[in-house]
């Protein structure tokens, strides 16, 4: 039998070290907090009136963590893309600052990557694989662990698994790099369908690319049943984070959720991550967000 030295030893310790890494970045492997309100989360969607915006002096991005914490005393938010005013290093400095001096904490970004992960046309996807990867490094900068890619449509064509899938997966593979989650979320009938997120998911095949399962979107084909089936298979996807909403309002027309039996298939999945408010209906996002926060603690 060849004697092992001490160096050959170290070089054998280094390099199992070396592969145990590799193997643990292949897969996410994100700590959730287990206490109900920990869970909670807040997304500056619903607040998008208040928000500053050009031409308009609203409630900063790098305040909102402050007065989510201060208002509604819940210390994670979701901050949309479209609320950031710059994506500068300095300015994304300001905005982790502001969010760990809240005691706060990013747990998703909600994103448009610029073009249809389905388009035929190569160029088009490219495009989207760039923008996908140009939010991961923001979310990586400041402390976001994902990001839900919006499926947008591409003109005269039919959403495409395959194609989807494809380009998804470069970007999921950029994301499992940066150890951050890239999530798809059940946000328009056609090009974010839940059954045809759930396909181009399981085409995928990355344990990077998953569900966000909103309670109160699918709702707007006018079928309960299939609200309930599509959020249940969305979150049989579902890793980090998912959507609470108690009702979708679409012309007037006014789409009621059952929280706690969207709560109930939830749990039924196993699902262990986040539940951010995201409330769209009746009334105003300060009071419609605590209405349910105050519901989902009691469901959760």
């Amino acid at each position: 039998m060849p004697s092992i030295t001490r160096r050959s030893f170290i070089e054998a310790c280094a390099a199992f070290a070396a592969a145990s890494s590799a193997r643990a970045a292949a897969t996410p492997n994100m700590h959730f907090p287990t206490a109900p309100r920990d869970r909670l989360a807040v997304a500056s969607y619903p607040f998008r009136s208040f928000m500053e915006r050009p031409g308009h002096a609203g409630l900063k991005l790098t305040d909102f963590a402050a007065m989510v914490v201060e208002k509604f005393g819940i210390y994670n938010i979701e901050p949309l893309n479209s609320h950031f005013p710059s994506t500068a290093p300095t300015y994304l400095e300001e905005l982790r600052r502001s969010v760990e001096k809240a005691k706060s904490h990013v747990v998703n970004i909600p994103t448009a990557v610029g073009a249809s992960v389905y388009d035929p046309d190569t160029a088009r996807r490219e495009k989207a694989i760039a923008g996908g990867k140009k939010w991961v490094d923001v979310a990586v900068a400041i402390g976001s662990p994902s990001i839900r890619v919006h499926v947008q449509g591409a003109r005269g064509v039919p959403p495409d698994v395959a194609r989807a899938a494809e380009t998804l997966k470069h970007i999921a593979e950029y994301g499992a790099s940066k150890n951050v989650m890239i999530n798809l979320e059940n946000d328009d009938l056609v090009t974010e369908d839940a059954f045809f997120l759930v396909k181009v998911i399981e085409a995928a095949d990355s344990p990077w690319l998953r569900g966000l399962p909103d309670f109160g979107n699918s709702m707007l084909k006018g079928d309960e049943d299939f609200d309930y089936r599509a959020v249940d298979a969305m979150f049989h996807q579902a890793y980090n984070i998912s959507h609470v909403k108690d009702c979708e309002v679409d012309n007037g027309k006014v789409y009621r959720v059952s929280l706690p039996k969207t709560f109930a298939i939830a749990k039924a999945a196993g699902y262990r991550g986040y539940f951010s408010m995201e409330f769209e209906g009746e009334g105003g996002p300060y009071e419609g967000t605590q209405k349910l926060l105050d519901e989902s603690l009691k469901n959760i």
